[in-house]
């Protein structure tokens, strides 16, 4: 190994100790990752990454994804020193209330970070999607819209199976513009990783159809330069694997206790001997400034020759160039709206068919759809015939196919919709969900419009019986903040659904579609489902309300009109999106669901939560039975008769 020049020492060095002040300071924190990785990191980011400090947004940046996301100093260093609009004061103020550098890095609220990470594995999944969407973009719109994304990996990554299922998928697709500098320490929380992770990793991702580039010295610069280099000529992903050391220059160098925590004033004051570094805490000298920020100047050259081939595109191609430009805003077409399909009352459809129905029309409409199914196409009815197939041979497909790995399938979707040119949708059956709740969670937090399609949303799942009938999922995805549950009740509230998923601009939405066939209603009201809620069908003088969602409201209307036979006059509301329906004015929602009168809800789920709305609830407190859906819903309850009794029993009479 060659010695390192004293300046790349003392820059290497810089990163050591920012994050151990850091962490010291704030007396929490993981500076033991940032520690070992920092020789790699430094010639990634000075050497390779292209990225302009002064323009974290610039469309054609290589994009960098620290998915290993508690060693989140690693990433605040690096902004701070290469110019990004972090200063010192934000680094002293690591992990405080209101601060830039949160304990994970959060997207959206530190300049230059790329995607929020924290949990293990995502990071690494998310970036997959960042480079197919690289490569879709490329085919669309060509060299404008090339980057490498390149990724800081940890052990714990690894182990996570979100992340072998989105490796899969990335060696599959040969997604040769992604490089993950794998920090292969040994060291996990417990101790070595001996003690749980010992399979071959290299050769897992050798199979995978990775490019692998093993046993790279962590302190070698030279030897990082040669596998990065090596890596971005291979037309495979890749996977470097670097061998450092956690904690390196500390006591706790090469020890399970360098992982997290502040490491106590005596072994920081050890680290500083033994680096050599004579400067105060949160002081680092000028001429390490001066050699990170030669990022600001080739950042600021190569966004000019990008900008100057945008504008030669322009003069070319303008319609391309202004399609390029009118997605990267995530504005839709002019009047693509009127664009979507109506449907006649008295058909039946279910959902998942009426969504389908609905594709057909946008695909055509909005090239930055990009679709997806968790190997269930034929059942979600995502793919439409204008799609083909997204593979190595045609770049420039439109249609995913994930294969079975629905907790990839989300973080995948997610690292596409973070390009803001395209708009990816993903199929699977509601019941799984489950696989890909750490996903949606994480576009909630993000707020990116990631579009997940859920089908067979109940017990109408029917035969399949209680494993794939959902009846706690529709309650437990309204717990997640920012997330838009919508649960259209028949093929007119699907169109609608779809229009407010699309039009969505700051975080994600869930379809929750239907496998069997529903009456179309007659009172849809599209302003109404726009708003989360309304009145699908009034009386004069209502004793009570039914409020419903999905294929339950055909089933409300049809209680309605037997309790009007004894004289009953009751309510209906379809309240297809709660988020909505809350955002609404107090005024409004008071409109459609006054306090005062007497509410039962209705819906084939768990119970819980509908008390906001309701005094009494028509639901499920237990799990479903296998049997046609019919004889499912008849004989759990879910007839008029019972929904005309409860009504009744509410009003004592």
């Amino acid at each position: 190994m060659t010695q390192n020049p004293p300046i790349a020492k003392a820059s290497i060095d810089a990163i050591r100790i920012l994050a151990l002040d850091a962490v010291e300071q704030a007396r929490s924190g993981h500076p033991g990752m940032p520690m070992g990785m920092a020789p790699a990191a430094y010639v990634l980011w000075t050497e390779f990454l292209k990225h302009n400090p002064k323009d974290p947004h610039w469309p054609a940046r290589d994009r960098f994804v620290l998915s290993a996301g508690h060693g989140s100093m690693l990433l605040y260093a690096l902004l701070h020193l290469t110019g990004y609009d972090l200063p010192m004061e934000e680094i002293k103020r690591f992990r405080q209330w209101g601060s830039k550098t949160p304990g994970h890095p959060e997207y959206g609220h530190t300049p230059g970070v790329e995607v929020t990470t924290g949990p293990l594995g995502q990071g690494i999944s998310t970036a997959v999607g960042m480079a197919i969407a690289e490569r879709k973009l490329v085919a669309e719109f060509g060299e404008i819209a090339e980057h490498f994304t390149y990724v800081i990996a940890s052990d714990g990554d690894l182990m996570e199976g979100v992340s072998g299922e989105a490796s899969s998928l990335a060696g599959h697709l040969r997604l040769g513009k992604l490089i993950v500098l794998y920090d292969d320490n040994e060291v996990s929380i417990d101790g070595s990783t001996e003690l749980a992770f010992t399979e071959d990793r290299l050769k897992r991702y050798e199979a995978y159809g990775w490019h692998v580039v093993p046993n790279v010295h962590g302190e070698d610069l030279e030897a990082i330069r040669a596998a990065l280099r090596e890596a971005q000529a291979d037309p495979r992903p890749s996977l470097i694997s670097v061998r450092s050391i956690i904690g390196f220059g500390s006591p706790l160098a090469g020890n399970h206790k360098a992982h997290s925590d502040a490491m106590g004033p005596e072994k920081v004051a050890a680290t500083r001997q033994a680096l050599g570094w004579p400067y105060e805490p949160f002081v680092i000298p000028e001429e390490v400034y001066a050699d990170y920020r030669r990022a600001l100047e080739k950042g600021a050259k190569a966004q000019a020759e990008w900008e100057a081939k945008l504008e030669a595109l322009a003069q070319s191609h303008p319609e391309k160039a202004a399609e390029f430009r009118r997605r990267l805003k995530r504005q839709l077409p002019q009047g693509w709206e009127v664009h979507l399909p109506s449907f006649t009352t008295g058909e039946k459809l279910a959902t998942r068919a009426a969504s389908g129905k609905v594709l057909e029309k946008l695909v055509p409409l909005l090239p930055e759809l990009m679709g997806g199914s968790a190997d269930l196409t034929p059942s979600n009815n995502t793919r439409t015939p204008d799609m083909t197939d997204f593979s190595p041979a045609n770049p420039g497909g439109r249609y995913i196919r994930y294969g079975v790995r629905e907790h990839a399938m989300g973080a995948i979707m997610n690292g596409i919709v973070l390009s803001r040119a395209l708009r990816p949708y993903g199929g699977t059956f509601l019941v799984f969900s489950d696989y890909m709740r750490p996903a949606i969670r994480m576009a909630a937090i993000m707020g990116v419009p990631t579009v997940f399609v859920f089908t067979h949303d109940s017990i109408g799942v029917g035969e399949d019986g209680p494993t794939h009938q959902p009846i706690e999922h529709v309650m437990s995805l309204r717990a997640i903040p920012n997330l838009w549950v919508i649960r259209p009740a028949d093929a007119n509230e699907t169109a609608v659904a779809w229009k407010m998923a699309l039009e969505r601009t700051d975080g994600p939405t869930a379809l929750i579609l239907t496998r069997q066939a529903l009456p179309v209603l007659e009172g849809v009201r599209p302003k109404g489902v726009e708003r989360g809620g309304y009145i699908i069908s009034n009386v004069s003088e209502a004793q009570a309300a039914i409020v419903a969602t999905g294929s339950e409201v055909s089933l409300a209307l049809e209680a309605q009109k037997l309790l009007a036979e004894d004289g009953i006059m009751v309510r209906v509301v379809s309240l297809p999106c709660w988020e909505s329906f809350e955002a609404q004015p107090d005024t409004y929602r008071e409109g459609i669901l006054p306090r005062n009168l007497p509410t039962l809800a209705l819906e084939a789920g768990t119970p819980l939560g509908w008390e906001r709305y309701a005094q009494r609830v028509v639901g499920l407190n237990r799990f479903g039975a296998s049997a046609p859906f019919a004889d499912v819903y008849s004989k759990l309850g879910f007839t008029k008769e019972r929904v005309a009794a409860e009504v009744k029993a509410m009003l004592g009479t």
